[in-house]
């Protein structure tokens, strides 16, 4: 595997670890991301990941359904055996952002949605997620890179005031229209 993939990899064991403990949650309480509860960040993950790697010709199979733990679980299953073929992750596509690797788009693009949707489906459950310095990094990174796109229907919400010496990771979630 790459880097890159391990990459990926590592961040979706992030969001496993957090959905395999989080024994009788309440999978309808509300998310961060309006209008969504944490089942349905959950879910958006998982399509957007499906639909993606669809679009590359991967084989994940059908859908899997159940409770979101369940269905993270046997997505990311999948998703592990898709990227475990080199050719499949170093197949290059013209991207919205250019030309670019699937192994690319993943760490890359779905790193980052899996690093803010974490934190968001961790909040909806009541538990905090920290950041480290390179995961901060890699989401300032993606957030530079969606330029003009960053606050375009779907992707942030209008950045939030934040004191200049807020907490770092205060002002990433501000400036994706998040509030710590």
């Amino acid at each position: 595997m790459t880097d890159l993939t391990d990459q990926y990899l590592a961040d979706a064991h992030r969001l496993t670890a957090l959905l395999t403990s989080a024994h009788d949650a309440d999978w309808s309480a509300p998310s961060p991301c309006e209008g969504w509860s944490a089942a349905d960040v959950v879910d958006h993950v998982v399509d957007t990941q499906r639909d993606f790697l669809a679009q590359r010709e991967a084989d994940l199979g059908e859908r899997p359904s159940g409770p979101p733990d369940a269905v993270w679980a046997a997505h990311t299953d999948a998703v592990r055996r898709a990227v475990a073929d080199e050719a499949f992750v170093s197949r290059e596509y013209d991207g919205y952002f250019g030309r670019t690797t699937v192994a690319d788009t993943l760490a890359r693009f779905y790193g980052f949605d899996l690093l803010v949707h974490h934190w968001d489906v961790a909040r909806a459950l009541g538990r905090d997620v920290t950041w480290d310095d390179a995961e901060m990094d890699r989401i300032d990174a993606a957030l530079d890179g969606f330029g003009d796109h960053l606050y375009g229907e779907g992707v942030c919400r209008p950045a939030l005031e934040t004191p200049a010496d807020a907490p770092r990771q205060v002002r990433l979630l501000a400036r994706m229209g998040r509030a710590a």
